[in-house]
């Protein structure tokens, strides 16, 4: 987690920090970057899965609750966009990754990742940093918007959102956007395929698109 503390320490990762959670007690840490996304000062709560989930919208806390009790179940990381509301009552769209910890002999023994906040005030600061480390991105276009693609399909993100995660974890690692970006679709070959239901949802979808093209 150092890496991620020395990026947002550095300013370049607003809206980002990090958080750990333990198989065996059930005990959760988190950054301050990431109390303070939940309205709280750093310090103020010690955080556990229900004050988490008390922070998730509505709509979305049933959601979450499921992804969470299957990673208890089954020592497996999580991810999910969702929605969460702070103590002033404001609304905040995050996206939580994670992955699995071993100990020594391999056993997972906790999950750990981050939690990014997708809220659009925060785009502006970001492409500001963007543009001023990674001109380069200009050349390489074809491989990024093939990498924001996927997320935009594995995650349901907006094109923007699936942007800045890819600037993120570049910046976070200090990595090359375009290699990083390369890298990612080298290696989702190795995610289990669709099932069928969805194979099918996607073959009408594209045997049928034209007819709901406006009429110009």
């Amino acid at each position: 987690m150092a890496a991620v503390e020395a990026v947002i320490a550095a300013g370049d990762a607003q809206g980002i920090g990090w958080f750990r959670f333990r198989f065996a007690d059930q005990s959760w840490e988190w950054s301050d970057e990431v109390a303070r996304l939940h309205g709280y000062a750093p310090g103020e709560v010690t955080p556990t899965t229900k004050l988490l989930l008390s922070h998730k919208h509505p709509d979305d806390r049933e959601r979450v609750e499921q992804v969470l009790v299957t990673s208890l179940h089954d020592h497996a990381p999580f991810s999910s966009q969702h929605r969460i509301i702070d103590t002033a009552g404001r609304e905040h769209e995050v996206l939580v990754v994670s992955d699995a910890v071993a100990d020594e002999s391999g056993e997972v023994v906790a999950t750990a990742g981050y939690y990014v906040d997708l809220t659009e005030k925060l785009a502006d600061q970001r492409n500001e940093v963007l543009d001023e480390m990674l001109p380069e991105l200009l050349e390489h276009r074809a491989v990024i918007e093939q990498a924001k693609g996927a997320l935009m399909v594995v995650y349901g993100l907006t094109a923007d959102q699936a942007f800045r995660v890819l600037k993120w974890r570049s910046q976070e690692t200090n990595t090359k956007l375009r290699a990083l970006a390369a890298q990612l679709m080298g290696e989702l070959p190795m995610l289990p395929p669709v099932g069928a239901r969805t194979r099918t949802a996607a073959d009408h979808i594209i045997l049928t698109v034209h007819q709901r093209i406006p009429a110009m």
